[in-house]
């Protein structure tokens, strides 16, 4: 029996430096660990203190062991693509992390669980580095929304070619609406941001939704973790719209960034309350030529009604600024915001903590999203969809009667 196996069977025990060991059975007990002790020495026995620090050699060897029960499944073809993949991502080859955020956003089944294997061992990895950082998060990540027109594709590139020349390398992960009637997506975030995507210390990945809530795809934070494992150390969301679904994006990232585009009616009356709430930085864009005046005035308008929401942050209050991506004007400063954020953040501790619950609420969205699948595919549920949802929409049955129906076959039939 190795000594990870022994760990992992017996976690509570302890052998601790001078101690002696009067209860150990003997060789001839059945199950004997240590056969050649037995209990009738008057010798006094000692063994080496193993030191396994909480957080240190204890937690190395149970993700290792994870891993290696994650990989014990698999082939030989499988076992070769993830090493292929693995490698590949860490040594910051960009074919590899396409493959690997594809592989992620896969429906199959089997797909899926290789790609848990994936992210397993890259966030094994993660980890390392991190404590390599002396514990500092390796990436720092920017969530960016705002309504139609507001200038996002425009304003990342401007603003991912200066953070690539001063030697930032920046992953963009741009998320497009699916439509509801194909269920296809344009995906030409690429085709707007022409110049960046040239750009050797620059990656883009546009998403389809594929009808997420949110605008947030499933797998966003997975291909955040993959990005991180490959190098970039700034990663941008950029996501659909503005509502109340967009608190999703929010809780996979470091800093959420609102943009708004001057003239655009009554700015406080349309956009949502919640998500101004939930913004760390708000940004006016298109600051430039007859809209300056405009955006003055917004940012104005923004930074007193800013003063009247209930404050997050101990140590930081959400600021109003005024761009122009098309001249550069404020980009710079900008990142200065962003830069102060991320330190104040990091030496409070509030960062650390924030991405600790953020890792929570992946987990259980995760289990939610398994278990609408589970449930749906269930026996006892399967057949019965089709016939309830026509009563529902013919008025035979209330949604809420259906419903329990459903729940009332999946729970008693296992």
């Amino acid at each position: 029996m190795t000594i990870l196996s022994l760990l992992l069977r017996f976690p509570y025990y302890r052998f601790l430096r001078k101690t002696p060991f009067k209860s150990f059975p003997s060789a001839s007990t059945p199950g004997s660990l240590f056969p050649y002790t037995p209990p009738y020495y008057s010798v006094r026995l000692y063994c080496i203190k193993w030191m396994l620090p909480p957080s240190g050699l204890k937690r190395r060897m149970y993700s290792q062991a994870t891993i290696d029960q994650q990989t014990q499944g698999l082939c030989d073809k499988e076992q070769r693509l993830l090493d292929k993949l693995y490698s590949g991502l860490i040594q910051g080859h960009r074919a590899c992390l396409a493959e690997a955020i594809t592989l992620v956003e896969s429906s199959q089944s089997r797909k899926k669980e290789l790609a848990q294997v994936l992210i397993q061992k890259v966030l094994s990895y993660h980890r390392e580095q991190e404590k390599l950082n002396k514990g500092k998060p390796l990436a720092f990540r920017v969530g960016l929304s705002g309504p139609p027109g507001a200038g996002k594709s425009t304003f990342i590139e401007c603003f991912g070619k200066m953070l690539t020349e001063r030697g930032h390398k920046v992953s963009v992960l741009a998320v497009d609406p699916s439509s509801s009637t194909s269920g296809g997506s344009l995906l030409g975030d690429k085709t707007r941001m022409t110049e960046l995507s040239r750009d050797m210390n620059a990656y883009i990945r546009p998403s389809p939704t594929r009808g997420t809530l949110g605008g947030v795809t499933r797998t966003t934070k997975e291909a955040i973790l993959l990005c991180e494992g490959g190098g970039y150390d700034i990663i941008l969301v950029e996501t659909v719209g503005v509502g109340q679904s967009e608190f999703a994006v929010a809780d996979m990232v470091d800093m959420f960034v609102l943009l708004l585009p001057p003239a655009g009616g009554d700015e406080l009356q349309g956009i949502k309350r919640g998500i101004i709430e939930m913004a760390d930085l708000v940004v006016v864009t298109k600051a430039d030529g007859d809209l300056v005046v405009p955006a003055r005035r917004i940012q104005a308008e923004y930074v007193s009604a800013m003063k009247l929401l209930r404050k997050r942050s101990k140590v930081w209050r959400p600021k109003v600024m005024r761009i122009s991506a098309k001249t550069g004007e404020g980009i710079s400063d900008l990142w200065d915001k962003m830069t102060e954020f991320r330190d104040l953040m990091l030496t409070s501790g509030e960062l650390i903590t924030k991405r600790q619950k953020q890792q929570k609420v992946w987990m259980w969205n995760l289990i939610q999203e398994n278990m609408l699948d589970h449930f749906r595919s269930h026996l006892a549920v399967r057949d019965k969809i089709p016939l309830l949802e026509q009563k529902v929409l013919s008025g035979v049955l209330a949604p809420g009667v259906a419903a329990d129906l459903l729940l009332k076959a999946f729970k008693d039939r296992p």
